[in-house]
């Protein structure tokens, strides 16, 4: 084990071990910015509208992966769907993550 898995833990591990309970990825970025390109099956819910959408989120009953498209947002988006009693984590940007589904 590296000292960046040490740290940080296995990144791809997690994401594996989050897609093989189901999953999903949402898409935190513009509407506009998800048009231009995405992750297929993913659910677009941007950023500012995350906090009125936990409700929803729960009814899944299913981790979640947060992307965007450098990783900031879905930082976000992961902390304040946890501080909500939701599993998620920070998929970071969502053309790397593909690569990793």
């Amino acid at each position: 084990m590296g000292l960046f898995d040490f740290l940080f833990g296995n990144k791809t591990k997690k994401i594996q071990d989050f897609k093989s309970r189901g999953a999903i990825i949402v898409d935190v970025r513009s509407k506009g910015e998800y048009e231009s390109g995405a992750i297929p099956g993913s659910k677009n819910i941007p950023l500012q509208n995350i906090s009125s959408k936990i409700d929803e989120i729960k009814k899944w009953n299913k981790p979640v992966i947060a992307c965007c498209a450098s990783g900031m947002r879905s930082a976000s988006a992961a902390g304040i769907l946890k501080s909500n009693g939701i599993e998620a984590m920070n998929g970071g940007g969502w053309f790397g993550l593909s690569k990793k589904l």
